[in-house]
């Protein structure tokens, strides 16, 4: 029996150019890029040409690009970063972030910013909850749960209005902007200069890079600690021998997610919309989240007096794999904090199923999947 993947969203299959990019680092050029002889030299190189086009594809310079281990370490730098640099200060974060951005955001002085039934932020929340005090606000760019695209664009034009008013009144406080953007990549541009963003994390295990591989971007003139000291390697914010294999790896599937960017979005929408509209019409599904403004690849329902895991598990015995949510939470049996952030119960949280789609992906297979599903759900 061929599986069938519907779980795109927490993971995705290394790319073969990315594996080819990524092998010599393994094998032939595996030296530690701090050491002075020839080897080592050509795996700097390696490190800062997979830096430089990384920065190129982003728009922003090589000197603003940290490789990190993934998404997790990338957010906790941010946010331990910025808020540990400015000590007493506070954050603001959207009621919908991954828990990669509650969770460190929770050691410090924080306030949610809400967010509407579609799972939109709520820019008079947001404004109405900035003080003298704030230095960092963290919204995602797309949400790993219900798709929900952010409007980070007004983010940025808020913050631009009140650093000007804070420099009238002469208070030295900064007010960065930081966005998780893990999702994002393969649908949607992440050119930090037309975001506007000072800081924003990617994840390359979510765009068929290696996992464990990301970057965070830091605007020149942010100023955060490094949270792992040591040798001072990633300009002195991340030390520790550098992965030169995941960097290059990261460095290639950035640059194929970019090449076929529109193409990718366009086909991932059309399955989508129809995949969401089969659902509502044969088995009375709510889809959640925004209609439009929404990951190409993300349909997440609620199947009303259904019980999920059961449903998810009925789907796995017939051949496929899809999530209940956030998969880097799927141990947990608490209900979901995105569907009880947008007005949801515990009951719909434990009714709900996400489907996210990718490359091997076609409407042929969306087919089998609403025939699979109708049976799962009379299980």
């Amino acid at each position: 029996m061929k599986r069938i993947y519907l779980d795109y969203s927490a993971a995705t299959p290394v790319h073969p150019k990315v594996l080819q990019a990524m092998t010599p680092y393994f094998e032939d050029i595996y030296y530690n890029p701090s050491a002075l002889y020839l080897g080592a030299r050509q795996a700097k190189k390696a490190l800062e040409d997979a830096r430089a086009q990384t920065a190129q594809i982003l728009g922003a310079k090589p000197s603003e690009i940290i490789f990190t281990a993934g998404g997790t370490e990338s957010t906790n730098l941010a946010i331990h970063g910025v808020m540990q640099f400015f000590a007493g200060a506070e954050m603001l974060v959207s009621a919908i972030e991954h828990d990669a951005v509650v969770k460190p955001a929770s050691n410090y002085k924080n306030k949610l910013i809400k967010v509407t039934g579609e799972g939109r932020i709520d820019l008079e929340s947001l404004t109405s909850q900035i003080t003298d005090n704030t230095v960092l606000i963290s919204v995602m760019l797309a949400n790993n749960e219900i798709g929900t695209i952010q409007p980070i664009k007004d983010v940025v034009k808020l913050v631009a209005d009140i650093r000007q008013k804070r420099h009238a009144s002469k208070n030295p406080m900064p007010l960065y902007v930081h966005t998780d953007a893990c999702q994002a990549p393969l649908y949607i541009d992440v050119h930090v200069a037309k975001l506007g963003v000072d800081i924003m994390t990617l994840n390359g295990g979510k765009m068929y890079g290696p996992k464990q591989s990301g970057i965070l971007y830091i605007r020149t003139g942010v100023k955060l600690k490094p949270i792992i000291t040591g040798g001072g390697q990633e300009l002195g914010y991340r030390s520790g021998t550098e992965n030169v294999a995941f960097a290059v790896g990261f460095s290639k599937a950035l640059e194929l997610a970019d090449k076929g960017r529109l193409d990718r979005a366009k086909a991932m929408t059309e399955l989508r919309d129809y995949f969401m509209t089969e659902l509502e019409t044969k088995f009375g599904a709510e889809i959640t989240g925004h209609r439009t403004n929404r990951l190409a690849q993300n349909v997440h329902a609620i199947f009303p007096g259904t019980d999920n895991e059961r449903v998810i598990f009925a789907l796995d015995d017939a051949g496929v794999s899809v999530a209940s949510g956030s998969a880097c939470s799927a141990s947990s049996d608490i209900a979901s904090h995105v569907l009880l952030a947008i007005g949801k119960t515990e009951q719909d949280a434990r009714s709900s199923i996400r489907f996210s789609f990718g490359k091997s992906t076609t409407k042929e297979i969306l087919v089998e999947v609403l025939a699979l599903l109708e049976s799962a759900l009379k299980a």
